[in-house]
């Protein structure tokens, strides 16, 4: 037993020297306690629930485009025919010039679909975060909320439009584009330097979208600068995380199997995996030593007296009792002579 105590505080005093690994192993212990995997799992149930009225807005977006663009309706017709002909072409270009003719109701219905869809993901998303940082928030007015994640809801798809943007600039065709357009593609280094900078770009992309979920998702408000680390941290792991799933992809989509139902399984965990990776930095920022609660001092009413014990006292009363059994016997031993 002592060899174990030994040992545990070794370990102790190993990790207090270490103040990262002291922090990693609090980030840990507070996902697990709060159930991060629990809420990945419920988040990631919404946002492929939410997919389905996207694709039902994307639809209608392009019914608009092609009944304003009639030559590029005849185009998409004769493609379709081309690729796959028979009978089965014909009816998919009865389906297509259904749906441009009821554009208007698939939007409408994508649209309302897609708020109710949207306001249940962000509030499991802003749940989760909030269960994280152990805040203490309690249910207000409903219609308030419901308008609160719906500005949320808006903050974070701007946020995405951000990274859309800088992930474009990552690109690396637009790059080589570029590249080639001034002149610079055969220089010594462009395409490293190139490349440098599509992983610079897409790091940012993701750093300006973590950021913002960590910090204003929450329930209640949060220190930025602890969630500007820890959404630095998810970029890093996620940027990883796509490189390594695009590996596994291209392998698992070879088999039959996998080119069924490798799409819509892929899609779900990387969507699982990608919320863990936020709920944990959230965890690491709600851990950091500046976000721990103070311990407070005690109250000025707070009086601590020790407690003394009279052991003279106690002596005497010891004596008394000795004296009166030694009595006792004497009077005893005397009345046995006298018989």
């Amino acid at each position: 037993m002592q060899a174990i105590d030994n040992v545990k505080a070794g370990i102790e005093r190993r990790v207090q020297a270490r103040p990262w690994l002291e922090h990693l192993i609090r980030a840990g212990g507070r996902y697990e306690r709060q159930r991060g995997d629990y809420y990945a799992a419920g988040i990631t149930y919404f946002t492929v629930l939410s997919l389905f009225p996207l694709l039902m807005v994307a639809f209608a977006v392009a019914g608009f485009v092609l009944a304003g663009n009639e030559q590029l309706f005849q185009e998409l017709q004769e493609k379709v025919v081309e690729v796959i002909p028979g009978e089965l072409g014909t009816q998919l270009n009865s389906l297509i010039d259904q749906a441009v003719r009821s554009r208007g109701t698939v939007g409408v219905l994508g649209l309302l679909a897609g708020l109710y869809t949207g306001l249940g993901w962000m509030a499991n998303l802003r749940a989760a975060l909030t269960e994280q940082w152990e805040q203490k928030h309690e249910e207000g007015n409903w219609l308030r909320t419901k308008i609160s994640d719906l500005g949320a809801l808006i903050g974070l798809g701007l946020a995405f439009v951000v990274s859309l943007g800088l992930s474009g600039l990552a690109s690396s065709d637009l790059g080589a584009q570029l590249l080639a357009r001034y002149g610079l593609d055969e220089l010594p280094g462009a395409r490293l330097l190139l490349t440098l900078l599509s992983i610079l770009f897409a790091l940012l992309a993701s750093w300006a979208v973590f950021a913002w979920v960590i910090a204003r998702l929450p329930r209640e408000p949060v220190t930025l600068a602890s969630a500007a680390k820890a959404a630095l941290l998810a970029a890093l792991a996620f940027e990883v995380f796509k490189i390594v799933a695009s590996i596994y992809l291209q392998i698992v989509l070879r088999s039959p199997a996998g080119a069924a139902f490798g799409s819509i399984i892929g899609l779900m965990v990387f969507t699982y995996i990608t919320y863990r990776i936020i709920l944990f930095a959230t965890a690491w920022a709600a851990t950091a030593s500046e976000n721990e609660p103070e311990v407070e001092p005690p109250t000025a009413g707070a009086v601590i007296r020790p407690r003394v014990v009279n052991s003279a006292g106690s002596f005497g009363s010891g004596a008394a009792y000795f004296g009166a059994g030694a009595l006792a016997a004497l009077g005893l031993a005397t009345l046995h002579r006298r018989r």
